[in-house]
């Protein structure tokens, strides 16, 4: 007897997910003010889900001028432990997908652990980005806008986490094009080029250092120092509203 076709990796069930926060650092004090999930199940988008969350602090002007949200909107809605046990619901038993998913991750991460929660048991990440700096090598810069035109994807509504977060997702899907179907295979690419695009961001940490440069902070994809302030950020590559504001600060 025939086995049934395997089916692709990408039509299996996706949570892609995005975070717009008031700063670079959960150790720091920093939190959600926002988050959203888009699943994408067959390949195509099946639900969206997003709600702005009250961070208990004060937000930094800057942020407001990139995503438009409004410190007053924030102040009748849930914090995040209310939230919680829905987000919880909608990554249940699904691939979690973020663009420079280490940032997104962290925050979720801080957030749950604060709320007495967890992610799911067992949770698997792809992170586009990674995708993006080993198949388009050479074609410019990795930011998610940039990465979306060059694959003919929109981005709506850029540093607000829904039209992020669905993006995101076609960017995935588009590059998928380019990747084995097997799910397992695809694991251990994304593996073996996120290691080495690690280590090669290490190296220029160290060459830095070396030259007396004004930090080891992260670079954008252009190799060049990048401004800003907090601890290290992941990958240098501008994704939401409080990520971008610091690039114009000295890291």
């Amino acid at each position: 007897m025939s086995q049934a076709p395997q089916i692709p990796w990408w039509h299996t069930p996706l949570a892609v997910l995005d975070t717009e926060t008031t700063g670079l650092s959960p150790q720091n004090g920093d939190r959600i003010i926002e988050v959203a999930v888009i699943a994408f199940d067959g390949g195509v988008v099946t639900d969206r889900w997003s709600q702005l969350t009250n961070p208990g602090k004060e937000l930094d002007p800057e942020v407001t001028r990139l995503t438009g949200i409004q410190p007053a909107e924030l102040l009748g809605q849930p914090t995040f432990a209310e939230i919680a046990p829905e987000l919880h619901r909608r990554l249940q038993g699904r691939t979690l997908v973020a663009y420079n998913a280490g940032f997104d991750r962290g925050f979720l991460l801080h957030e749950f652990n604060r709320a007495g929660l967890s992610l799911p048991r067992g949770s698997r990440w792809l992170d586009p980005l990674v995708f993006a700096k080993q198949l388009q090598k050479g074609q410019g810069n990795h930011k998610l806008g940039s990465v979306a035109k060059r694959l003919s994807v929109q981005l709506e509504e850029a540093h607000r986490a829904a039209a992020d977060a669905e993006c995101a997702g076609w960017v995935l899907l588009k590059l998928a094009e380019q990747l084995p179907a097997d799910y397992a295979q695809v694991l251990d690419l994304h593996e073996k080029w996120e290691a080495e695009q690690e280590a090669e961001r290490a190296v220029w940490k160290s060459r830095q250092q070396g030259r007396g440069g004004r930090s080891a902070g992260p670079s954008v994809d252009n190799d060049q120092p990048i401004h800003a302030l907090g601890p290290g950020y992941a990958h240098g590559d501008e994704l939401d509203p409080a990520r971008y504001m610091y690039l114009r600060f000295v890291r």
